[in-house]
């Protein structure tokens, strides 16, 4: 079990926050509840989301990866409802990592043993690690890579390039705390 902060920093301004848990596609179904689902969050309140997971299988030699998914619908202002107005559903998708305890490593070095492969024009990125590698920037020669995201445990991820990878391979990642390595 864990709990995520929801604040409305706003003076005024009402909102309704639903959440939920996904595996990543529609149709996953996630061992992972949101409590409270939906509920209303006025100016200047939190409200603490507890994440608890409900059971079903997840591997113990590995973590695995959910997404966070928490939506503010804005309130309507009534004192105008015939006022044409323009209003954003904000959703935000964090992230969820379930970290089985007894792994062996250090996940703050994980990207450190990923393993670089040139094959033609494609750059391969294997991950030795029980943990997923959360990329922040790839450079081949100092040009970045774009779609470099998640390279998954014990797993590996392919890049196509415009040109044979050759020279340099650079990467930083985003550790546990937000922070992003050297």
């Amino acid at each position: 079990e864990t709990t995520v902060s929801v604040l409305n920093p706003e003076k005024s301004g009402v909102y309704l926050i639903q959440s939920w848990v996904d595996g990543g596609q529609k149709s996953d179904r996630s061992p992972f509840i949101v409590t409270p689902p939906l509920f209303r969050i006025n100016p200047g309140e939190e409200n603490i989301l507890r994440i608890v997971r409900t059971g079903g299988f997840l591997p113990e030699n590995r973590e695995s990866v959910f997404w966070l998914n928490v939506k503010s619908i804005p309130a309507m202002d009534s004192r105008a409802p015939d006022e044409n107005r323009l209003q954003l559903v904000v959703k935000s998708r964090l992230k969820l990592f379930y970290r089985p305890s007894g792994l062996k490593g250090d996940p703050e070095t994980a990207y450190r043993k990923l393993q670089i492969a040139r094959h033609g024009s494609t750059l391969v990125m294997r991950n030795p690690t029980p943990y997923f590698v959360t990329l922040f920037s790839l450079k081949v020669n100092g040009h970045e890579v774009r779609d470099a995201d998640l390279v998954p445990p014990e797993g590996q991820v392919s890049y196509r390039l415009a040109s044979p990878p050759a020279g340099t391979v650079t990467w930083q990642a985003i550790n546990d705390y937000g922070g992003i390595s050297q």
